[in-house]
Parts: structure tokens; sequence; C-alpha cells
């Protein structure tokens, strides 16, 4: 068991051993978890910007306080799975978003597809009108009928709704699959968590401040 004298003692040495003191010194060690972090590993070079990531990783780092090599490990592990995430989310916008781009052509082409059919009908109209003003000219009426506008008759259901349907209905099932993946992303983030703070309730000093 740690005594008093050898917490003290630990103290005192841990002055002497605090990191960098000046603003060129600090500014050269945030950037040491970008350098020895998960970057590589994380983003996607031809997807992603690094400098964004490396930012992001620098954010996360900043709201622990890692003394140990296994609890930056550890935080450096938290900011790569908070960026793939992140990266689902995306994910999730682009799927929904190519679903609708679809659904819209599919739309203005079956609108376009309902216009020429009224179009070729109407000129069948027209020329059996003229037909029958021909053969009896005392029934011809001078008005000019319009053409009605070609509408959508109907309803427009809610396009996010039909974008998860559609996405549902796929043979590939992305939505539950991107679903799996997020869930164990954020099973391993909950971990991760769990261990930084096992870790911070074992440091000798923090629960001397506690108690």
């Amino acid at each position: 068991m740690t005594t008093f004298r050898q917490l003290q003692a630990n103290r005192r040495n841990a002055r002497f051993s605090t990191g960098p003191v000046t603003e060129d010194g600090k500014k050269r060690s945030r950037q040491n978890a970008v350098r020895h972090g998960l970057t590589a590993e994380t983003v996607i070079a031809a997807l992603e910007d690094a400098d964004d990531y490396a930012a992001f990783e620098i954010a996360i780092t900043a709201d622990f306080d890692a003394q140990s090599s296994v609890e930056r490990e550890l935080v450096l592990r938290l900011a790569s799975l908070l960026w793939r995430l992140r990266r689902t989310t995306a994910i999730e916008s682009g799927l929904f978003e190519i679903q609708a781009r679809q659904l819209l052509h599919f739309r203005q082409r079956r609108q376009a597809q309902k216009k020429r059919q009224e179009t070729v009908e109407a000129q069948c109209r027209n020329a059996s009108s003229l037909d029958a003003a021909a053969q009896f000219p005392e029934h011809n009426n001078t008005g000019v009928e319009g053409s009605a506008s070609v509408t959508m008759s109907e309803g427009d259901p809610d396009g996010v709704t039909c974008a998860f349907l559609r996405l549902s209905n796929l043979p590939t099932y992305p939505l539950d699959r991107l679903s799996r993946y997020e869930a164990t992303l954020w099973r391993q983030a909950c971990q991760t968590l769990f261990s930084l703070q096992f870790l911070e309730r074992r440091k000798p000093w923090k629960r001397m401040t506690l108690a």
C-alpha cells in the first residue's frame, strides 16, 4: 500500500516532469497525438481530410488529462471511434440523398411520360373534332377549348419516407448493415470511456482529493 510519504515524494517528482513549459514546447506537444495517433488507420485519404481529423483528435485529447501511455492510447482510440461514428451519420445521409435523387428522377420521368400521353390523346381528339366539323359543319362550335395543365393529381408523400422505404426494400439491406456497424462502434466507444474512467479512479491523488 502506498504510504503518505511516498505520495508526497511522487508529487514532488511530478513537478519536475510536467511536460513543456514554453508556448513553443506546448504547441509541439499538442501535435504528438496527431503524429502518433490512428490517423493513417482512421482517415480515408481519398475521401476525408487528414487535417480535419487532426483537429478533431486534438479536441478530443484536450478533454482528457491523459498522464500514462495506456491513457493516451485509449484517448486516441476514442477519437478514432468517434470519428468513425460521425462517418456513419454521413453515410446514412448519403444513402438517403441517393435514393431521393433516384425517386425524383423517377417522378420526373413518369410526369414527362404522362404529358406525352396526354399530348397524343389531345391530338387524336382534335383530329376527330376536325373530321366531325368537316362532315357536319352545322354542329361546329366556334368556342375554343383550352388544354388543361398537367399536374400531379395523386398526393405527394414525404420524400424521406419514400427514400427510407426504398432503402429498406433493397436486397443488400444497407440500413441494417449500417445500423449494426454503428452499434459496434458505440459499444467500443463506451468500453473505451469505461476504461478511462476506471483508470481515473485508480489514481491515488484523485482518491485523496475526493475523500
